[in-house]
């Protein structure tokens, strides 16, 4: 894959580094306060190693270990579903430990992953996708000023055997300026 090509993003709140198994001892005391959700597939400390190197192995996918600005891994993030033909990427599969709850570290997270897709990559439009039963995530979707397309349903069988539901959001090229606007916004306050 030559197209995202690795980058590290960095800002005030948080680096977003290329994942590596480094990060792994780290990123499993990230994972260790976490709990599991039955609608969320959240990597167990014990999984981190073979989650990475699954991140990792896919050709489709960039993704990023979340740290804090001392470069404490504290999470993962991707850019996934890569189409570098239509010049579109989901970002997903994100996670973050406890310690970062309630910070500005995702908020700025996303505006330098859209930031990267929109005025580096020129895509023409950046995905966000859950499971229509995790109300923290898609409460979290919207803040970011994403746009519901729809429900595609019975879309996934889980790894718990469940049929997931999936809400699809996005944010497209024209609606950038407004909703990098509001993320300056609320980091600023």
């Amino acid at each position: 894959m030559n197209w995202p090509a690795p980058v590290t993003l960095t800002g005030e709140h948080v680096i977003l580094a290329p994942l590596s198994h480094d990060h792994a001892p780290a990123l499993g005391r990230a994972a260790a306060d976490l709990g599991q959700l039955w609608y969320t597939d959240i990597p167990a400390p014990d999984g981190i190693t073979a989650e990475i190197s699954r991140r990792l192995s896919l050709s489709n996918m960039a993704p990023f270990t979340v740290m804090t600005p001392d470069s404490t891994p504290v999470g993962m993030t991707t850019f996934m579903h890569i189409d570098a033909v239509n010049k579109r990427v989901e970002i997903g599969s994100t996670w973050l430990g406890p310690s970062v709850h309630r910070t500005p570290l995702n908020t700025e997270a996303k505006l330098l992953m859209l930031t990267h897709a929109f005025d580096h990559l020129g895509c023409i439009a950046v995905e966000f996708r859950t499971h229509r039963m995790n109300s923290r995530s898609r409460r979290a979707i919207e803040r970011l000023g994403a746009q519901l397309d729809g429900i595609l349903r019975a879309h996934l069988v889980s790894k718990n055997g469940t049929i997931r539901d999936t809400a699809a959001y996005s944010i497209t090229a024209p609606e950038w300026a407004v909703v990098k606007a509001h993320l300056e916004h609320r980091l600023a306050r």
